[in-house]
């Protein structure tokens, strides 16, 4: 009997070995009695094949502190009796095309590019001239030439006449030949040729009206370069930390402002939402029209590209552009104390959803920037710390953000075999991200007009597009997508 329970003991261990903890198979589905279950079509992972890779779980469990907020709650609002007025200080970028200092930016353009293209263009015109100036010098050659033989056979002309005197009927044929052939030769010498040359003045006449224009409009832009430039989208005098320190201070307008997190480091311009769930809030990214190229390197996304805020007519820039703010500046901005996450996006319907994480942080340069968000609440759905829900297993934790290094195509830091050329997310899905292998959420990915789009019209055959899965799957890329970072605490 004891033998009998021994075998039975041994028989179900070695069964239970060879059952699957999560129960699926290979390709991410789970098991079941059929298989005519339709397989979920979705590009925000990458087919797993047994033997030949191996996935990597998170190499880094980053902690985010939730302690020692920056604000305490925000003061009551005071009644203004009458207007106030700002003491107005000299912004950095006032005087000159561009800033001082290179992390500002381009303050408007006001010709400047317009010179090097006119000297472009004045290098082409010389150098057509210099191509017609010897076919010019070859057809005078030729038109003396034609005009000494002219001469020579007037001169032959004249002797013949002579000789024609005593001897016009043996010479009268030759005679009216050789007259044939000089009225045509002078023909040709006093109607043609001075119509090709006629013809040829004509455009070397053009080319040197063009050549003077070319040459004003240099010395226009020339003058008009030697005077400051004057932008059209002036900083707002109110500045701070971050927006919530705008805020605080009276900046209420959503617009673009000046601030300084580091007061050892430049101020530099973001765009602050004064109005959303009781403003505050710092737009670290943005994309709505597809004009910025997020195709970046790593050096871009670690100082930032884009352009901050447009100006359409009001006099202050209300209108956020599309832009990255920079690794560096994001990582500074999360060390500063508890910072919340807030990614707004819409569709090509109207419709829009959002993502909020309390807790939010990156870190630094040295760890490639990893990704550390926690306590989600919100209407898109959790990509960054789920994954993609239409996915399971394996293929499901591949697709979660949280704890992931930032890549871009020229620095691989992703979980798909780094270190592979062949096997780069960022290469494949368009743009710099917190990419594992690849993707839920790929806000940085290629701008597709309309929404749906198809492998065919991806570049890699991969979803590439501005994709929330959790909300419209791999294959609609989205409309418009933002996000924005504030300091958290308790009693907002």
């Amino acid at each position: 009997m004891r033998l009998f329970l021994m075998l039975v003991l041994v028989g179900c261990g070695v069964w239970a070995q060879t059952q699957d903890y999560d129960d699926y198979d290979a390709d991410g589905k789970k098991a079941s009695a059929s298989n005519s279950s339709a397989t979920v079509d979705a590009r925000g992972h990458r087919p797993l094949v047994k033997g030949r890779e191996i996935y990597l779980t998170n190499r880094y469990n980053p902690s985010i502190s939730s302690s020692g907020g920056r604000y305490q709650g925000r003061p009551g609002t005071t009644t203004v009796t009458g207007p106030q007025e700002q003491e107005k200080g000299e912004q950095p970028e006032t005087g000159g095309c561009t800033h001082a200092m290179e992390e500002m930016g381009v303050l408007c353009p006001n010709g400047c590019e317009l010179k090097t293209m006119i000297q472009k263009q004045e290098k082409n015109v010389k150098t057509s001239i210099g191509e017609l100036r010897p076919q010019v010098n070859e057809l005078a050659r030729e038109s003396n030439n034609i005009f000494n033989y002219v001469n020579s056979m007037s001169n032959n002309l004249r002797e013949r006449q002579r000789v024609l005197s005593e001897n016009s009927n043996i010479v009268g044929q030759y005679t009216d030949r050789v007259e044939e052939h000089h009225a045509y030769i002078k023909e040709t010498v006093d109607t043609l040729l001075p119509s090709n040359i006629k013809v040829l003045q004509g455009v070397l006449d053009k080319i040197r009206l063009k050549i003077q224009k070319l040459e004003k409009a240099i010395q226009t832009q020339t003058e008009s370069c030697q005077e400051p430039c004057r932008t059209k989208c002036p900083v707002p005098v109110v500045s701070g930390k971050e927006c919530e320190d705008i805020f605080r201070r009276g900046g209420l307008d959503s617009q673009m402002y000046l601030v300084r997190p580091d007061p050892l480091l430049p101020a530099y311009k973001v765009y602050c939402d004064q109005t959303t769930q009781n403003g505050g809030w710092l737009v670290i990214q943005n994309r709505m029209d597809g004009s910025v190229d997020f195709g970046r390197r790593w050096d871009d996304y670690r100082k930032g590209f884009g352009n901050v805020a447009l100006e359409v007519g009001k006099g202050y820039c209300e209108t956020p552009g599309e832009y990255w703010l920079g690794n560096d500046k994001i990582t500074q901005l999360s060390k500063m104390g508890p910072t919340e996450l807030l990614v707004e996006m819409e569709d090509w319907t109207g419709a829009k959803v959002h993502a909020h994480y309390q807790q939010f942080a990156v870190q630094g340069d040295l760890t490639n920037y990893v990704l550390a968000v926690d306590r989600y609440s919100g209407t898109a759905g959790n990509c960054f710390l789920e994954g993609s829900t239409e996915l399971f297993g394996i293929n499901r934790t591949m697709t979660i953000h949280n704890g992931m290094m930032f890549s871009t195509y020229d620095r691989d830091n992703d979980n798909w075999n780094p270190g592979d050329p062949s096997k780069q997310c960022s290469r494949e899905d368009g743009g710099g991200w917190w990419y594992n292998r690849c993707h839920s959420a790929n806000p940085n990915g290629r701008y597709y007009m309309g929404g749906a789009y198809t492998r065919d019209m991806a570049r890699h055959g991969t979803d590439d597009g501005m994709v929330w899965m959790n909300w419209k799957g791999s294959w609609y890329s989205l409309k418009a997508i933002s996000m924005k970072v504030r300091p958290f605490f308790q009693s907002r």
